[in-house]
């Protein structure tokens, strides 16, 4: 599995370009089962999450991941096009991918195939998938220097809004028990969209941002994460997401 994705990452392009989907539902998977359980308790005594197992797992994880990931993504996708329109690119608008139409931004392969089979594959252990890239242009941009930072942070914020509002749903219309579960996916999925997205490691947005705040002299640094994202990036899902789940968890709860 890691060698061919490893010859799929060769291509600099894909790695840079697409919207990466980096979903390892070891640890995502509603991360739920891990970490949320824990501390569901002291968000919300309201809401209880069932455990699953065997095939009910798969099925799941696909609703997750097509209900909640993949709309949660394009959304975190238009934001990115929609601020870089605002600061002088338009290309995303010209290309008709400033729209929160699916179809726009949806890959036949990357986006549905592939991640419904490496899902059945791994009885829903792991899955990768990635959405057709907004296209951008950084030199259209006005501020050159902060406004890369700008359209790459927009993405996270988006996911941070959504988690927001579907917080207070949760905290001042008080739901019943089953869409409480619902609603609390769905926060949780977005906060941790924000979070992910935001480490600086290219190609996501936290790496724009970083890049924006760097000085010259330390150039050596972007060039030496530019040249093994790939690898950090796998370093990160696999081993050191638990260094992430605790920022994610006070994120949700100061949120709920």
């Amino acid at each position: 599995m890691l060698e061919w994705l490893t010859l799929l990452a060769r291509d600099a392009v894909f790695l840079q370009k697409a919207q990466v989907l980096l979903i390892y539902f070891k640890v995502v998977k509603l991360n739920l089962l891990r970490y949320n359980i824990a501390i569901i308790d002291d968000i919300k005594p309201n809401v209880k999450l069932n455990h699953l197992g065997g095939q009910k797992v798969i099925f799941m994880n696909i609703l997750f991941y097509f209900f909640i990931i993949i709309p949660s993504a394009i959304i975190h996708e238009y934001a990115h096009g929609w601020m870089a329109d605002r600061l002088g690119d338009p290309t995303a608008r010209y290309a008709g991918r400033l729209t929160l139409n699916p179809k726009a931004h949806i890959d036949l392969w990357g986006t549905i195939l592939m991640p419904l089979l490496l899902s059945a594959l791994s009885g829903g252990s792991f899955l990768f998938a990635y959405a057709k890239p907004v296209p951008y242009n950084p030199y259209n941009l006005k501020n050159q220097k902060w406004g890369p930072a700008l359209v790459g942070l927009a993405g996270p914020m988006a996911n941070f809004l959504l988690a927001a509002i579907f917080a207070l749903i949760i905290r001042f219309i008080n739901p019943t028990l089953v869409i409480n579960e619902l609603l609390f996916i769905i926060v949780y999925a977005n906060v941790l969209l924000m979070v992910f997205n935001l480490v600086p490691i290219p190609p996501l947005d936290g790496s724009k941002i970083l890049y924006a705040v760097l000085p010259d002299s330390m150039n050596n640094l972007k060039i030496f994460l530019e040249r093994y994202s790939f690898i950090l990036l796998m370093i990160l899902i696999f081993f050191l997401f638990d260094f992430i789940a605790p920022i994610i968890n006070t994120i949700v709860s100061w949120l709920i």
